[in-house]
């Protein structure tokens, strides 16, 4: 089973706290996979191999190191973000790449849909058009459990991306689907889209909306306070 929910806009370290209950949740106990949509506040991110160089003028943005990886990104409104927390042991027999391509398929039919050819560009993860990039890629996995995940440029403003050297590539070019489009597509349109092909490709039959946070009795406000900006623990 597929529970997915819609977390609306959310703090960065707010999500990333919720992420690491529900991996923790998993690891104690078999249940349903969960695949989580969110917008961020504007923030920057730095994965575990990120360089802080790479972040060239931040201004008023925050800028949090995380457990993530690849380098550094930007999120923010009008940009989907995607969680899934996935037992590899169970759905992909721990094979993480398989697991990234098939994150990417993902991204790449939901494109399809909204008449957008992305692709791959191997050895670089992410979904591009061209040499621009239109979705990242950033995952960790702890003991068999995924988390972090793709963030996919929607209607986002590209100009924040100006600000650092996105993914550390200094030949790369970053997009939207607006911007490809010329118009700006409807965001849940987006993500009902991106649902469907994630599951499909995923093979999930049993997909539903589900509470799972509030169903487990415990807050946000509970979240472990070393998961900032100074010490995200290792996956």
């Amino acid at each position: 089973m597929l529970l997915h929910k819609d977390l609306g806009r959310m703090d960065y370290l707010a999500a990333l706290a919720l992420q690491e209950r529900l991996v923790e949740s998993k690891q104690r106990e078999v249940s349903a996979d969960i695949l989580l949509f969110v917008e961020h506040l504007h923030v920057y991110t730095i994965g575990r191999g990120g360089k802080e160089s790479n972040v060239l003028a931040p201004e008023e943005v925050p800028v949090i190191r995380t457990s993530r990886g690849g380098d550094v990104t930007y999120h923010g409104p009008g940009q989907l973000v995607v969680y899934p927390i996935i037992d590899l042991r169970s759905k992909l027999r721990k094979d993480v790449h398989r697991y990234v391509r098939n994150l990417e398929l993902s991204a790449i039919r939901t494109l399809i849909d909204f008449g957008l050819a992305g692709s791959r560009r191997p050895p670089f993860t992410g979904i591009w058009i061209d040499d621009q990039k239109i979705a990242a890629i950033g995952i960790a996995v702890r003991r068999s459990i995924t988390f972090h995940g793709l963030a996919l440029n929607v209607n986002t403003d590209l100009s924040y991306f100006k600000r650092i050297i996105p993914c550390g590539l200094t030949w790369a070019n970053v997009t939207s689907m607006a911007s490809e489009l010329s118009s700006e597509p409807n965001f849940a349109g987006v993500r009902e889209r991106f649902l469907q092909n994630f599951a499909e490709v995923f093979g999930y039959s049993d997909v539903k909306e589900g509470l799972f946070a509030e169903d487990r009795g415990w807050r946000m406000e509970d979240r472990d306070p070393r998961s900032s900006i100074i010490d995200p623990r290792p996956a």
